[in-house]
C-alpha cells in the first residue's frame, strides 16, 4: 500500500481513477448484456441467430454463472502470481478482444458464425474472471485497517458501475437500432479500450505501486517469512465471517434479482403505466434502480464518513439491507392488494417506485459494503481469491432468484412477495441478534486505528 497524499473529496485519487476504470468496464459488460438475448432470438434476416427464447435465455444463464464463478480463478492467479494491476490489464485486453470478436462476421477468423460467438463469449468470460476480483481488492488496499472511509469509497465506487450500466443500455440501444447488432458489440468493446487506456496511462502515477506485487508475495515480506504458514486463528475467524455473511447475501440477491424476472413480468401485465396519453414503456423501470444508485450513493457516502466512529458495523448495515429489501416487497404486496384478486386490475405504478427505493437502499447498504468487507478481513494472500469466492455468493443468488420466480404460476405474486418480505426480515433479525459475535470475529478491523498506529504503518509501507 502507499501512502496517498493527493485527495479528492476526502479520498486517495487513486479511488477515481478505479472508479473510471470499472466506470467503462461496466459499460462495456452491460452494453453486450443488454443486447445479447436480443441478438440470439432476432431472425438471420436481420443479422441475430435465429434461436428460441428457451436456448437464448439457457446460454445466458450459463454465460452469467460462468461470468460470477471465473473470479475465483483469476483472484488466485492475481493473489499468487500475477498481481492485480496486471490481472486488470490482461482482462481487461481478454474482454476487449472478446467484444470485437462478437463483432466481426464468423468467416473472417475462418470459422462458422456459431464458433466465432462461442470465443467471443469464452474470451469476456475469461477475461472478467481476471479483472472483476482484482479492481474490487485495489480500492480496499488504498485505505490502512481501521481507515472508516473505506466503506464510503466503495459506495463512491460502486456509483461508477451504475453510472457505466445506465450509460451503456441507452447507447448500445440506440447503436443497434441505427446499425444493427455488430455495431453494439463495437461499442462496448470501444468501451473496454476506454477502461485499459486509463488504467495504463494513469495507474503508476495514481496508484503508485498499488497491485504489483501478488498479494502471497507481499504476505510473506510483511511477515518476514520465506514460505506460506499455515492461517492464524485470527485469520480463520476473520474467513468465518466472510462466510456466515454470505449467506445473507445469497438471502437479499434472491430476492433483489426478481427485478429482472418476476417483478419486470408484474410491470409489463399488471400495472397501470399511463401519464396522460403516453404509456412508460415496461423497461424504463428497469433504469430507476441505477437512477436511485447515482443520486442516493453520494449521500450514504457522506454519511457513513461523517459517522466516524459511530458508523454501524459490516453486520448492522446488512441488516438494514435486508430490512429494506422486506420494506420494497412490503410495497409490491401493496399492489397485489390493490388488485383485489382480480388480474383484470392494473395498480398503480407508485408502488414500483417505491419497491425500487427501497431495493436501492438495501443495495447500498450491502453490495459496496460486502466489498469492502471482503478486503477488511481476507487474509493479504488470499485478498483477491476471497472476492472472487465473494462473488460466488452472488452466482447462487442468482440461481436461487430464478428458482423462485419460477414457482409465480403455482403459489401466485402475493405468496412470492410476501414470502420474501418475510424471508429478508427474519434473516435481518438474526443478523441482528448475532451481530456481535460477527464483529469478535473480526478482530478489530472495524475499529479505527490510532493515528500513531497509522503514521507507523504508513512509514514502513514507503519504507
Amino acid at each position: 500500500m502507499v501512502n496517498q497524499h493527493r485527495q479528492i473529496l476526502g479520498h486517495p485519487r487513486g479511488l477515481f481513477l478505479l472508479f473510471g476504470t470499472e466506470l467503462w468496464e461496466r459499460f462495456s459488460y452491460y452494453a453486450m448484456r443488454a443486447i445479447l438475448v436480443l441478438f440470439l432470438t432476432d431472425t438471420t434476416i436481420n443479422g441475430g441467430l435465429g434461436w428460441s427464447t428457451k436456448d437464448a435465455l439457457d446460454l445466458y444463464g450459463i454465460y452469467t454463472g460462468l461470468v460470477y464463478i471465473t473470479p475465483l480463478i483469476g483472484g488466485w492467479l492475481a493473489d499468487n502470481y500475477l498481481g492485480q494491476r496486471r490481472s486488470i490489464i490482461i482482462g481487461g485486453a481478454l474482454m476487449a478482444i472478446g467484444q470485437f470478436t462478437l463483432a466481426v462476421p464468423g468467416d473472417v477468423l475462418g470459422l462458422d458464425t456459431i464458433h466465432t460467438f462461442y470465443l467471443g463469449l469464452a474470451l469476456l468470460v475469461a477475461g472478467s474472471g481476471m479483472f472483476k476480483p482484482n479492481i474490487s481488492t485495489m480500492v480496499g488496499d488504498l485505505y490502512s485497517e481501521g481507515d472508516h472511509r473505506r466503506d464510503g469509497a466503495f459506495t463512491i465506487f460502486y456509483m461508477g458501475i451504475n453510472i457505466g450500466s445506465l450509460l451503456a443500455g441507452v447507447v448500445s440501444g440506440s447503436v443497434t437500432n441505427e446499425f444493427g447488432w455488430r455495431a453494439g458489440f463495437i461499442v462496448a468493446g470501444i468501451g473496454m479500450v476506454m477502461s485499459i487506456i486509463i488504467q495504463m496511462t494513469m495507474a503508476k502515477s495514481w496508484l503508485g505501486d498499488i497491485g504489483t506485487v501478488p498479494a502471497a508475495a507481499r504476505d510473506l515480506e510483511k511477515k518476514h517469512a520465506t514460505q506460506k504458514e499455515p492461517l492464524t486463528k485470527q485469520e480463520m475467524d476473520r474467513l468465518k465471517v466472510i462466510m456466515v455473511m454470505g449467506l445473507f447475501v445469497i438471502v437479499f440477491w434472491a430476492g433483489f434479482e426478481q427485478a429482472g424476472g418476476l417483478m419486470n413480468i408484474y410491470t409489463q401485465q399488471y400495472t397501470d403505466r399511463m401519464i396522460g396519453g403516453f404509456e412508460v414503456p415496461a423497461a424504463w423501470f428497469q433504469s430507476l434502480n441505477p437512477f436511485f444508485i447515482i443520486t442516493l450513493a453520494p449521500v450514504l457516502a457522506a454519511l457513513w464518513v461523517k459517522l466516524g466512529k459511530n458508523e454501524p458495523s459490516s453486520p448492522i448495515k446488512f441488516a438494514f439491507a435486508l430490512f429494506f429489501l422486506a420494506l420494497g416487497f412490503l410495497c409490491m404486496v401493496g399492489a397485489v392488494i390493490q388488485q383485489g384478486g382480480d388480474l383484470n386490475v392494473k395498480t398503480s405504478m407508485m408502488w414500483l417506485v417505491g419497491a425500487f427505493f427501497f431495493h436501492t437502499l438495501g443495495e447500498l447498504c450491502i453490495s459496496p459494503i460486502g466489498l469492502s468487507l471482503v478486503t477488511k478481513l481476507a487474509p493479504l494472500r488470499l485478498a483477491s481469491l476471497m472476492m472472487g469466492a465473494w462473488f460466488g455468493f452472488n452466482a447462487i443468488a442468482n440461481y436461487v432468484a430464478g428458482l423462485i420466480g419460477s414457482h409465480v404460476g403455482e403459489l401466485g405474486t402475493m405468496a412470492i412477495f410476501g414470502g420474501i418480505a418475510i424471508a429478508a426480515t427474519i434473516s435481518g433479525l438474526i443478523l441482528l441478534i448475532f451481530a456481535s459475535t460477527l464483529v469478535k470475529w473480526m478482530h478489530g478491523a472495524e475499529s479505527n486505528a490510532s493515528n500513531a498506529e497509522q503514521v507507523e504503518e504508513q512509514q514502513t509501507q514507503i519504507a
